[in-house]
């Protein structure tokens, strides 16, 4: 299980074990969420309600690692879940990229909590998964992820018109990305702002390389 620490932050993939919390928090913000997420597919059921659902949901992130196609993590703050972050989408050859994607609790909002999971996550992306380029899509309305963004400095590529179907309406989407080229000349930076020092200044590394007896396959 590939683990990541920040300065505040720890990322890790989702059990079913977490499901008490995952499903007490995706209940307090569903109605926030609702704006900025794809509609469940009809008959399907609620990850945030049915444990077997989210087992399910469990299941298909460890296949996408297994794959190599996807990585999805749990943020957790001071050990309790607080939201995502995923690398979805990945594509190999001569593309070399993904998709990022990220929510949080509306409880601890406005804390940094988000751009700091994000350079995490994009120091995974680039020094330990070798991708080359990471994208960001955000509905032009959500004024909390656009803070994310504008926080790191991301480059702006433009406005895809209907991008994605949001709760059954096509939505246009904000496109940012960060290069590989990019992140090592930003890297020391972005390093420095969000998730130095921890564990001597390791942060974003996976557990396994920092912490004797802990493996990626823990947990």
């Amino acid at each position: 299980m590939s683990t990541l620490l920040g300065r505040r932050v720890l990322l890790r993939p989702l059990t079913r074990s977490d499901f008490g919390e995952w499903r007490e928090v995706r209940r307090r913000n569903r109605a926030r969420l609702k704006e900025w997420e794809p509609q469940a597919l009809p008959g399907r059921p609620d990850s945030a309600e049915d444990p077997r659902a989210f087992a399910d949901r469990c299941s298909a992130r460890r296949r996408e690692r297994q794959h190599g196609t996807g990585y999805g993590f749990g943020v957790f703050v001071n050990g309790c879940f607080r939201g995502e972050m995923n690398l979805s989408s990945i594509q190999r050859g001569p593309f070399q990229s993904c998709y990022v994607g990220y929510w949080i609790d509306e409880a601890v909002a406005g804390n940094g909590y988000t751009p700091e999971a994000l350079v995490v996550a994009a120091r995974f992306a680039f020094e330990e998964l070798k991708l080359h380029r990471l994208q960001v899509a955000i509905v032009p309305r959500n004024s909390a992820s656009l803070r994310v963004v504008g926080k790191l400095g991301l480059r702006y590529e433009g406005l895809a018109e209907r991008y994605v179907e949001i709760n059954g309406v096509w939505e246009d989407h904000h496109r940012f990305a960060i290069t590989e080229e990019e992140w090592r000349v930003r890297a020391p930076e972005l390093v420095e702002a969000w998730i130095a020092p921890a564990l001597d200044g390791h942060a974003g590394r996976p557990v396994s390389e920092l912490v004797p007896g802990r493996t990626e396959n823990q947990g």
